[in-house]
């Protein structure tokens, strides 16, 4: 009889890990808050760690088509002046073409797709107590309900639920860097730029926009602000009102954007913080993805690095032959150093992704255009992109 898991968490890191799991012959059952599979969600770079597990999954096909060949980042200033850019197309010569400009959500929904077969997915439910023992997980719902399993997984991000409640309290393990993300999708946005990823800058504030080949456009706002300390994650109304304050009169394309805004149904807005953990398991239970190590949209690959998180955590799992004291060992002893070293170089990269000043923002500018005018962009790039984690092995699933 193979062994019940549950996993917490239908986003990037569940689904990836509900996938793997189920093809060495787990029973997955997936629980997760939302009413349906979650949309939206900023724009990312999709290279690396990520890359590979999804090639090894055999996704690539299913996201090409969503690539948006991203070869320009412009930098703009208040009054919508070109200041500074990065050469995108660096990028994709470093990694030999082996790098993909995605909306998020169509990294996660590719992964839902591809897992929903193999596991039983509840939606519009939450995990509410945990209770282990020697041979298993005892697990109430939200909902009223309650079940055993062998083994349970933490995959809800950030605010992950089975971290608080068999770890501890959130701010326990918690780094708030000091800025808020927003991000949103707005259908038929009259700015268009393809292939170009364009942010207007001031100190303290930063907008993100990129055109998707559907018409339609996201953005990412980033904002620093000592009156926001308490930004709700569950208000959009307040949230809104947060964001037309922080935004209005910002550049050129402010009241447009904060227009869509109004008229958006995917706001996304939480704080940008990092989870640091001594361990990421106890006992029968275990974390992965933004849950255990969450390094920030300033590292640029958390996806990534939840995907492998999630390949290893389920690769271990089938080499130990389902021992998971064996296997969550070896599962932290590969992926935390490297988690570590992401989220130390994402808190130095901090001031200079929004700097806070007039004079931090003439610096990065400046820095950017010294690298791009001397034709630095590679050099710039290669460490960042040549520091990626070699995947184990872990030999042919069985379905």
């Amino acid at each position: 009889m193979s062994e019940r898991v549950l996993i917490s968490g239908a986003g990037i890191a569940g689904c990836c890990l509900g996938w793997w799991l189920h093809k060495y012959g787990y029973d997955v059952t997936m629980v997760e808050q939302a009413p349906k599979p979650r949309d939206g969600g900023y724009v990312i770079d999709f290279w690396g760690l990520g890359y590979e597990v999804a090639e090894r999954m055999g996704l690539l096909d299913d996201l090409r088509p969503h690539d948006l060949k991203v070869r320009d980042f412009r930098i703009l200033d208040g009054k919508g002046r070109r200041v500074s850019g990065i050469d995108q197309g660096a990028i994709a010569d470093i990694m030999g073409g082996r790098v993909m400009s995605l909306p998020r959500s169509a990294i996660a929904r590719s992964l839902y797709d591809a897992m929903k077969d193999g596991a039983a997915v509840r939606f519009g439910d939450s995990v509410s107590d945990v209770r282990q023992d020697a041979t298993g997980v005892d697990v109430r719902f939200e909902s009223g309900n309650s079940e055993r399993f062998d083994l349970v997984f933490g995959a809800g991000g950030l605010h992950s639920p089975v971290r608080r409640l068999v770890f501890g309290p959130e701010a326990e393990f918690e780094t708030f860097l000091g800025y808020y993300a927003a991000a949103f999708t707005a259908p038929n946005y009259g700015h268009r730029d393809l292939h170009a990823y364009v942010a207007y800058g001031v100190p303290g504030r930063q907008m993100w926009r990129i055109t998707l080949n559907d018409d339609a456009s996201v953005f990412l706002l980033v904002f620093a602000d000592a009156r926001a300390d308490d930004v709700p994650i569950h208000d959009p109304v307040a949230q809104r009102a947060i964001l037309r304050r922080m935004y209005s009169g910002m550049c050129p394309e402010a009241a447009d954007m904060l227009q869509a805004l109004e008229a958006t149904t995917d706001l996304y807005v939480d704080r940008m913080s990092q989870i640091a953990m001594p361990h990421w398991t106890k006992g029968r239970v275990a974390l992965v993805g933004d849950a255990c190590g969450c390094p920030s949209l300033l590292a640029g690959e958390g996806s990534a690095m939840a995907m492998a998180e999630a390949y290893t955590l389920a690769g271990e799992l089938h080499a130990a032959s389902g021992d998971h004291q064996r296997a969550f060992a070896a599962y932290e002893r590969k992926l935390q150093p490297y988690v570590t070293r992401k989220q130390k170089a994402a808190r130095a990269f901090a001031s200079s992704f929004v700097p806070k000043s007039a004079a931090g923002l003439w610096l990065r500018n400046s820095v950017l255009n010294i690298v791009g005018g001397l034709g630095l962009s590679r050099v710039l790039f290669r460490g960042q992109f040549n520091d990626v984690l070699k995947l184990s092995e872990y030999g042919t699933p069985l379905a």
